[in-house]
C-alpha cells in the first residue's frame, strides 16, 4: 500500500526521501466547521450568493484552512505518528490558487532537511517541502514544515 506509512524517528528521516497522501474530496461540512471553529464567517466562504459575483464565482476555502488542510495530510500519513513532539513553524507558504468545494486534494511531501539540535539530545529538526494539489494537478498550497522529532531510543 503506498499511503501507509510506519512511524518515523529523526534517523528514519533522509534528505530527499519522499511521501505521498491518500487523497479527500473537501466539503460543505468542512468550510462549515473551519468556520465555526476559527469564528470566521466571511462572506467568501460562508455565502453563496455573496460569493458567486465575487473573483472566483464561487465560495473557496478560507486560506488557514488550506494550510490546515495540508497538516492534516502529513499527520494522516502516519510518519509522525507519537514521534512528533512539536510543529516549529515554516520557513515560507504559499496559497496561488483556491481550494473549492468538492475539489479533491492530495499532499506531496520531500524531505529538504534533517539537523541535529545542540540543546536536545532526545530529538532533531527535520524540514518537510509540500505541494498540495488538486483533481487537475494545480497547486493550491506549498510550504516547508518544521518538526521536531524524537529520536528512536535505542539510539540514545
Amino acid at each position: 500500500m503506498p499511503y501507509s506509512y510506519t512511524p518515523h524517528h529523526f534517523e528514519d528521516f533522509e534528505e530527499g526521501q519522499t511521501f505521498e497522501s491518500v487523497g479527500r474530496t473537501v466539503t460543505e461540512y468542512d468550510f462549515v466547521m473551519h468556520s465555526a471553529f476559527a469564528g470566521d464567517w466571511t462572506e467568501l466562504h460562508t455565502n453563496k450568493e455573496y460569493a458567486e459575483g465575487e473573483e472566483f464565482g464561487e465560495r473557496v476555502a478560507h486560506g488557514p484552512m488550506t494550510f490546515v488542510l495540508a497538516t492534516g495530510f502529513v499527520y494522516r500519513t502516519g510518519i509522525l505518528e507519537r514521534t512528533v513532539l512539536a510543529f516549529l513553524g515554516m520557513n515560507y507558504m504559499d496559497i496561488p490558487n483556491p481550494v473549492h468545494m468538492d475539489d479533491t486534494i492530495s499532499l506531496d511531501m520531500v524531505v529538504v532537511e534533517t539537523k541535529d539540535i545542540s540543546s536536545r539530545d532526545d530529538a532533531g529538526l527535520v524540514v518537510i517541502d509540500t505541494t498540495m494539489t488538486n483533481q487537475e494537478d494545480t497547486v493550491v498550497f506549498e510550504g516547508d514544515m518544521k518538526f521536531l522529532i524524537k529520536k528512536d531510543e535505542a539510539d540514545e
